[in-house]
C-alpha cells in the first residue's frame, strides 16, 4: 500500500509528537517531516513535497493563511489542512481563500483529523459541519463583487456535468448518467473549467460548496 505523506507544522513540540503518533498509527499514512513554524514549513514543504500538509495556523511569524497561500502557489499539488482554534467564519474564510483545502478545529476529536486527512488528499474539502454554513455564506456575493465568471455563464448541460464532477462521480459515470459518450463529458468538464477560471478537482469542489451544490446532493 502506497501510504500518505505527511508533514506537520505546529509549533508545540508536544502537540506534534502526539500528531505524529496519531498518524503513523494509521496503516495509510505516515509523517515525513515537520516544522515548528510557518518559515520553516515553507522552506522544507518544497523540499520533501508531501501529499498533505497540516498547519497549525496560529504559530509565531507568518500567519497560517499566508503560510497556505505561500505554499499553494509554490506547490499547487499538494494538500494544505489548517489545523486552527479559530471559529471565527471571517478567518476560516479567509483560510479557504487562500488556498488550504479545509480546516480542522483543534477541539475536534483525533478521528476527524483523521477523516480530514483522507478528504482532503482525495481531492475533496474539509469543513466543521457545524460551521460550514457561515463559513461558505459570502463566497458567492464575494465572486460576484469581482465580476468573476459564475454558473449562469455555463450552458445546461455543462452545469449538469460540474455538479456531478463536484459531487465525486467519475467522467464514466457521468457518461452513463447523462447518456454521453466520455470524451463528450471530458470535453464538456474542460471547457466549464475553463469558463470559470477553476484548474483542478479541488477547485471545483471548494466552488461547488460555495454554491451550496454539495449540501444539494
Amino acid at each position: 500500500m502506497t501510504k500518505l505523506r505527511i508533514f506537520l507544522a505546529d509549533d508545540h513540540a508536544v502537540v506534534r509528537e502526539g500528531l505524529k503518533s496519531l498518524i503513523n498509527a494509521q496503516a495509510d499514512m505516515e509523517v515525513i517531516g515537520e516544522a515548528g513554524d510557518g518559515q520553516a514549513a515553507c522552506e522544507q514543504v518544497p523540499l520533501l513535497l508531501p501529499d498533505v500538509v497540516v498547519l497549525d495556523v496560529s504559530m509565531p511569524g507568518i500567519t497560517g493563511a499566508q503560510a497556505a497561500e505561500r505554499l499553494k502557489q509554490e506547490c499547487p499539488q499538494i494538500k494544505v489542512l489548517a489545523l486552527t482554534v479559530h471559529e471565527d467564519k471571517g478567518y476560516l474564510r479567509q483560510l479557504l481563500e487562500a488556498g488550504a483545502a479545509g480546516y480542522v478545529l483543534k477541539r475536534a476529536a483525533a478521528e476527524e483529523l483523521i477523516r480530514a486527512i483522507r478528504t482532503v488528499a482525495g481531492g475533496g474539502i474539509n469543513l466543521d459541519p457545524t460551521l460550514a454554513g457561515k463559513v461558505v455564506g459570502g463566497f458567492v456575493r464575494k465572486r460576484a463583487e469581482k465580476g468573476l465568471p459564475t454558473e449562469g455563464d455555463l450552458s445546461e448541460r455543462e452545469a449538469e456535468v460540474v455538479r456531478l464532477l463536484a459531487a465525486g462521480h467519475s467522467n464514466k459515470e457521468i457518461a452513463l448518467r447523462l447518456d454521453l459518450s466520455v470524451k463528450t463529458v471530458e470535453t464538456y468538464k474542460a471547457r466549464s473549467l475553463e469558463k470559470l477560471g477553476l484548474h483542478s478537482r479541488a477547485d471545483l469542489v471548494r466552488y461547488a460548496l460555495q454554491r451550496g451544490w454539495l449540501q444539494e446532493e
